[in-house]
């Protein structure tokens, strides 16, 4: 029996211009706890158990995430994928997954998209940069499967009325809304296990 295959994209950072890049690292606060790789991606393939097929590729330059690289390198992964593949995008993973569905028509079928705590943004006031949304998602909505949007209402990053701009633009889309989640860091997502069981 072939396994079902969940291809989970992670987050990342944007940035206008190399020096703000720069800026970034020379600001940023480094937590020795950010590099023990303990969230619910890292353990997503044991929670699932053997049916599944738990896929992280790394993107590009997570830390200057640009939209046409991810797009060059997830191209050559996708003829590499099953059908009835289940996506999953946290943060930026989820906005790449969505503007990516949204503007290529890709010979697979999906059975499902998870997008969790990912920004919303069409017209760059968000600040994405490559990451802007198309003004139609209406082929996302087409080839994503069925659509899930989980969000924390004290997520600090990405906010609930983005959620709620997703639920306008998918109307069909499952809305998840969480109390305590932030922005899903945890090292456990016991009801994104639930659901990929379900489909």
């Amino acid at each position: 029996m072939m396994k079902k295959q969940v291809i989970v994209i992670h987050g990342g950072d944007t940035f206008s211009t190399y020096e703000e890049f720069i800026l970034f690292l020379k600001d940023f606060k480094i937590d020795l706890n950010r590099f023990r790789g303990k969230d619910w991606k890292s353990t997503l393939q044991d929670a699932l158990g053997v049916e599944y097929d738990v896929l992280c590729p790394q993107m590009p330059n997570k830390q200057n995430a640009k939209y046409s690289e991810w797009k060059l390198w997830f191209d050559k992964i996708i003829p590499l994928l099953n059908d009835n593949i289940i996506l999953v995008g946290h943060s930026v993973g989820g906005i790449f997954l969505v503007k990516y569905l949204a503007e290529e028509n890709i010979s697979k079928k999906i059975n499902a998209t998870f997008l969790i705590a990912t920004p919303y943004d069409m017209d760059g006031n968000r600040k994405i940069f490559e990451f802007v949304l198309p003004e139609s998602l209406e082929l996302f909505e087409k080839q994503g499967g069925k659509i899930f949007i989980y969000q924390s209402k004290d997520d600090p990053i990405v906010f609930r009325s983005e959620a709620e701009k997703y639920q306008r633009a998918l109307p069909n889309a499952t809305v998840i809304l969480f109390g305590d989640r932030g922005h899903f860091t945890q090292e456990e997502l016991p009801e994104l296990i639930a659901e990929i069981k379900r489909i």
